[in-house]
Parts: C-alpha cells; sequence; structure tokens
C-alpha cells in the first residue's frame, strides 16, 4: 500500500513535535491515529522513521533523510492547490526583505520557495543583519518586511509585527551523556557542565539571562555564530547547548548524533514572526509575501 498525504502530515508533526501526544493535540486528533499511521509508513517503506523509548520517542537517521521529501511533498501539493485558488499573483513589482541569522536557514528558505512559486514576476531582493539594524530599515521605508526573531523586539510602538513560529529552548547533548538517561533535568545540571554558547540573534544574551535568573553560573567553553558548529562541538563531547528548537537537528555534519532533552522549570522561548511599519500601506508584492506566511503557518497548525 502506497503511503497516503495523511500519513505524511501526521509523520512531520510528529517529527517536529517530538512527541505523539503533542502532535495528536495539534492536529485534533487521537494519538491512536498518528501511531497507526506512523506504523503503516514505516511498514511501507521498510525503514524504522522513530526510536521508540521510555521518554518517547526520536527520530532516526532514515527519518531525518525522509523528512526532507515529506515536507517538500506537502509543500508541493499546498503549491499545487494554490495554483487553481485563483490567488497566484503574475504582476510584477519588487520586495525588499530583511532576515536576521538565526532566521535566514530555517525559516526563510522554504518561505521565498513558495513565495517564488506563487508570485514568479516578483523581484525580490533580501539582506541579512542583526534585528536592530533591520528594525532601523523597516521604520525608515527602506524595507517591506523582516522575517526575525520577535521575542525582544525593541520598537514596538513603530512596528507591527506577527508571530509565524513559536519555538522552545531545550538541552542538547551527545550521545551517551549521562543527563541524556535523566528523569528530569534541572538548570543545575546545565551549570556544571561546559556550555557551547550561541552568539547570533540576542541567544547568547537570552540564554545568560535565562541561567542567571534561575540561579546558575554558567561555565561558557565555546562560542560561536555557526549553528553547526555547535552541532559538531555538542556531538564530539566538548560541551552541551541550551537553544530553541527551531534550529535543532540530530546529526552533525559529520554523521554523530545530538539528543535533545527538555529542562524543568519555566524556559522562554524563541518567537520568529514578521514585522513590517505601522500604519504603512504595504504594497501588494509584500501583502502577497504575507499571505504565504500566513498560510504556511496554519499548514503547520493543523
Amino acid at each position: 500500500m502506497a503511503f497516503t498525504l495523511r500519513q505524511l502530515q501526521y509523520f512531520v508533526a510528529v517529527a517536529e513535535q517530538g512527541s505523539v501526544t503533542r502532535a495528536a493535540q495539534n492536529l485534533s486528533i487521537s494519538q491512536s491515529s498518528v501511531t497507526e499511521a506512523l506504523k503503516e509508513l514505516e511498514s511501507d517503506l521498510g525503514v524504522e522513521l522513530f526510536d521508540r523509548h521510555p521518554r518517547g520517542l526520536s527520530i532516526t537517521h532514515n527519518g531525518h533523510q525522509f523528512l526532507r521529501h515529506a515536507t517538500k511533498i506537502l509543500a508541493t501539493v499546498s503549491d499545487a492547490r494554490t495554483s487553481f485558488s485563483g490567488k497566484q499573483n503574475e504582476a510584477g513589482g519588487t520586495l525588499n526583505i530583511g532576515v536576521t541569522s538565526l532566521v535566514a536557514g530555517y525559516v526563510l528558505s522554504d518561505l521565498l520557495a513558495r513565495y517564488r512559486r506563487a508570485c514568479p514576476g516578483v523581484e525580490v531582493s533580501a539582506i541579512e543583519d542583526n534585528g536592530g539594524y533591520l528594525e532601523h530599515l523597516l521604520v525608515g521605508g527602506e524595507l517591506d518586511v523582516a522575517v526575525m526573531v520577535i521575542s525582544n523586539l525593541r520598537d514596538r510602538m513603530a512596528l507591527q509585527a506577527e508571530i509565524l513560529e513559536t519555538s522552545p529552548y531545550r538541552l542538547w547533548l551527545p550521545m551517551g551523556h549521562p543527563l541524556v538517561s535523566a528523569d528530569i533535568i534541572s538548570v543545575a545540571d546545565i551549570s556544571r557542565e561546559p556550555l557551547i554558547m550561541l552568539t547570533i540573534d540576542e541567544i547568547e544574551e537570552n540564554t545568560g539571562k535565562l541561567l542567571t535568573a534561575l540561579g546558575a553560573r554558567p561555565h561558557v567553553a565555546f562560542r560561536t555564530r555557526s549553528v553547526e558548529a555547535v552541532r559538531s562541538l555538542v556531538a564530539t563531547g566538548a560541551g552541551v547547548a541550551l537553544l530553541p528548537d527551531l534550529v535543532y537537528r540530530p546529526w552533525s555534519l559529520e554523521g554523530d548524533r545530538i539528543e535533545s532533552r527538555d529542562v524543568s522549570g519555566s524556559l522562554p522561548v524563541v518567537q520568529v514572526g514578521m514585522v513590517w511599519r505601522k500604519g504603512s500601506s504595504l504594497p501588494q508584492a509584500a501583502r502577497d509575501f504575507v499571505g504565504v506566511a500566513e498560510s504556511m503557518r496554519s499548514g503547520r497548525q493543523r
């Protein structure tokens, strides 16, 4: 039996949520429906997509590879539906976008691909910079819209923001680390570990504030602006990392496994969203871009 689009939707939801329970809640269906769909999908493909363990499940290397295909298939189907909805925009125009570093490789690429398919006649120009500078360009009218971390948006009086994705912080660990099998991981546990610190999009500032507020003094072993470097360093045992789930992938470039675990206590979240100047009349190209982004968000929530 060939796999179905519904099975792909359930698989992607579980992979993104890291839990059958959370995926079922987001999809508003029963856990048994999700579990059965995953079993049927694995049977059809002939591979295990998830490792089951007492704490839940984690995606396998085969599952991670299939996730890319499943995401592309669902995106293509969504684009096919849009092409018959009468909303495809053949008009020209320009769109000036800003993006922060953390968002560029994890949100914007898919969003831009969808937008270009929906609006092929629009000339798109995008720049990457820090959030403060992008806010300056938005207020000055030099950018139409920015896709950025909005958790710490500074000029909320002048800017309008709409959330696209909310990502909680989790702890990254190498395979075999003692905390991988711990029932509860506390901030005190993290404070005893060498910390690999990501220094883009205010992540370093937020992580430092988080640990300080909870009474822990982090021992920073390495600072880097590269997410891939964080992955490699964690996977090889150089330290642990506390990062938003948005950038988590279970494998380093070298093919080493990275585990991700919840931390007890109230941790902040990273909000990624679209930002534009309040009171401005967005050009049609920008309105279409916002519409494509909203459809992506709705698709993830179904």
